[in-house]
């Protein structure tokens, strides 16, 4: 049968016969085993299926061959990392440093803080008493004014007409009594001679009297005119900061001399020095303050010390001149007033300020720097470091600034270790790495 295939498959008439090598034919001779010789004579179909068929059996020879090296790879990297994971945990790990020190202990008296506002020892409000056209504004707005300064003017005219009616009536009461004078002489004299009655003299005594009234009635129709006059000139009845003009010149104001009526607000006008701050206590700040204020029992009990918002040390005085009979139900809180000096005016109405009241003679406190101290909702805590490395929070209560360090009134004592630097590596429970360090008092920060 392959002899029969292979002739038909070298037949003279096939030009590719003599270029078929000895391998080709072996496996040419291989592919057309089961087949007959009439089907030998579609032999290049057969062969192209038998080559395809050839290279999808290396194509699948190399894909798994090349899974198999991709599988290996895998494996050999998951065992390199569980190596170098195993030898890294192996490793020893490093305590987080942190930086400690003991609390710093020093001398300060107790002190109370609160937050305040100014304002204005003298405040009023520029009306006219008397209604009229606005004529002149002779200031501008926020200038300091002092006392008996023109400020507004209203159109005197009409005032000045009334003025001289009212004088003018003083004359002719004035002509009417210096005419009842003599009249009385003469019935008084016509009286005596028997040549009068009785009746005439006291006519004229009556005369007199009258002409008397009409003159003291028109000289306070004089003084009347004159007040509105002289309203028709308002001055500044102190020295302050005036606000800006609410009337424009050219409008018509009312007046009004018992207010009984409305008026038209012209401007505003506030006191600067002194100048007042008020504040409020709380029930238990103020129980502290009355009994050092009872204890000292003198005028320093009654002085305080001020900032302003910008301001870190307490350099401005004053003296606490009140303190309000009842407390307030409703906050239960006291109201408190100091008197401040402002002899360069800088001070301003309405500005708010801290003020600190001595209430304690001084004792030994202990400082930490504020970031050491964290806020834990209502609470605050401060991280330490115990003997073993461990580290381990308290609960403190804290103070004001002084020094630029946190007072600490409870929670700690003077030989815990504080950490005040690498707090975000301090987890409670973990080991650390203490570095000691001495925490420093900066006296420039604020007053001792």
């Amino acid at each position: 049968m392959r002899s029969v295939v292979s002739l038909a498959w070298c037949r003279p008439s096939r030009r590719d016969c003599n270029s078929v090598g000895l391998e080709e034919q072996a496996s040419g001779f291989e592919d057309l085993r089961g087949y007959n010789v009439n089907e030998a004579a579609d032999w290049p179909g057969v062969r192209t299926q038998a080559q395809r068929a050839g290279r999808r059996s290396r194509a699948r020879l190399w894909l798994g061959a090349g899974t198999a090296i991709a599988a290996a790879g895998l494996a050999w990297l998951a065992y390199s990392y569980r190596e170098s994971d195993a030898a890294i945990q192996a490793a020893p790990q490093a305590l987080p440093q942190v930086v400690v020190s003991k609390p710093l202990v020093r001398e300060l008296d107790s002190r109370l803080g609160f937050l305040g506002q100014f304002s204005a020892v003298d405040q009023v409000e520029l009306r006219a008493q008397v209604g009229g056209t606005l004529t002149g504004i002779h200031f501008k707005d926020g200038d300091i004014v002092h006392q008996g300064d023109l400020l507004f003017t209203i159109d005197p005219r009409p005032y000045e007409i009334r003025l001289a009616q009212a004088t003018a009536q003083l004359e002719s009461a004035s002509a009417r009594f210096e005419l009842a004078k003599p009249e009385l002489w003469r019935a008084q004299e016509l009286k005596r001679t028997d040549f009068g009655t009785m009746q005439a003299v006291d006519q004229r005594r009556a005369d007199l009297q009258a002409a008397q009234a009409s003159v003291d009635d028109v000289k306070a129709q004089i003084r009347d005119a004159q007040f509105d006059l002289d309203h028709c000139r308002i001055t500044a009845p102190f020295t302050g900061r005036i606000g800006t003009h609410l009337v424009s010149v050219g409008n018509l104001i009312a007046g009004s001399r018992y207010a009984t009526s409305p008026t038209t607000l012209l401007a505003t006008l506030v006191s600067l020095d002194p100048i007042y701050f008020d504040f409020d206590m709380s029930e238990s700040d103020f129980l502290t303050f009355s009994r050092d204020r009872a204890r000292q029992n003198g005028i320093l009990a009654d002085k305080v010390e001020l900032a302003l918002s910008d301001e870190t040390k307490f350099t401005r005085r004053g003296t606490l001149d009140f303190v309000d009979n009842v407390l307030d139900r409703s906050s239960g809180t006291i109201h408190a007033r100091a008197t401040v000096p402002n002899p360069e005016l800088f001070l301003t109405p309405g500005e708010f300020a801290r003020v600190r009241l001595v209430v304690g003679a001084a004792t030994p406190t202990l400082l930490v720097p504020d970031a050491a101290v964290l806020p834990d909702q209502s609470q605050h805590l401060v991280m330490t470091v115990s003997a073993d490395g461990t580290v381990a929070p308290k609960q403190v209560e804290i103070g004001d600034i002084r020094g630029g360090l946190r007072v600490i009134r409870s929670g700690l004592t003077p030989d815990d270790q504080v950490i005040i630097d690498g707090i975000p590596y301090a987890k409670p429970g973990s080991k650390v790495a203490p570095q000691e360090r001495t925490i420093r008092y900066a006296a420039a920060q604020g007053r001792d």
